[in-house]
Order: structure tokens, then sequence, then C-alpha cells
């Protein structure tokens, strides 16, 4: 699988790429693996805030429907409108072309409580 080492991970698959008091998030190479083919992602609404591993949306594939968790606790921002056209980009360039959603950090959320990369690939290897 493949782990960016520029990025922060969820236990629950969700990666953050950290920006000063923002952050651009995605699901992980592992995660749109296991769903296999995407076909449709609901987008969060912009302007919405969420507490850190709150659902945030979904990502359905041919496979199974799954809830994506908010990593980091803020405002969305951003999202990608892209995937609504094509939502295999999820699958094609999870790290980059395929981002869900873009946050606007609250001050009090840390992503300290994230997984580094080497403790990500440590999850997966338990898997």
């Amino acid at each position: 699988m493949n782990v960016p080492n520029d990025l922060l991970y969820a236990a629950s698959h969700e990666w953050l790429r950290h920006e000063a008091d923002h952050a651009t998030v995605g699901i992980t190479d592992h995660a749109q693996h296991e769903l296999t083919d995407v076909v449709y992602v609901e987008l969060p609404a912009v302007g919405a805030h969420f507490e850190a591993g709150a659902q945030i949306c979904v990502v359905e594939s041919v496979k199974a429907a799954s809830d994506i968790y908010s990593p980091a606790a803020g405002t969305v921002e951003a999202v990608n409108e892209a995937l609504v056209s094509d939502p295999a980009l999820v699958n094609t360039d999870p790290y980059g072309n395929g981002w869900i959603f873009k946050l606007r950090l609250d001050s009090t959320s840390s992503p300290s409580s994230l997984k580094t990369p080497e403790e990500y690939s440590e999850l997966l290897g338990q898997l």
C-alpha cells in the first residue's frame, strides 16, 4: 500500500495534509482498495462544522457504501467538485486529484492525535 510520508492518518483510513490552519482530506490507498470502484461521493456542505471523528460524508462503490470521518475539528471550506462527474479519482489518485474536502481547522484542533506514516503502516500490517 502507498503511504506518503508527508501526511497524517486516521485509524478510520482518512488522510490529512496539514498546512498551517488548513487541511486537505481524502481516503487512503488502503481504503480505496478495500472499497474497489468508487461510483459516487456525497460531498459535505461548504460552511458546515464538524468535530474530529464525526461522520462528514459518504463514499459509495460497487461493493459498499462507507462513511468518511473528519480527522480533525474544523469548518469545510472547499469540496472537490471534480468528484461529482468523476468519482473514480478517489481510486486512481487518492492522494492527489482524489482529495475530498478542505477544512479550516479550529484553533483548538490538534492533528497530533493522528497517526504518523510509520504508525499507519504498522496499523495496516495488523489488518
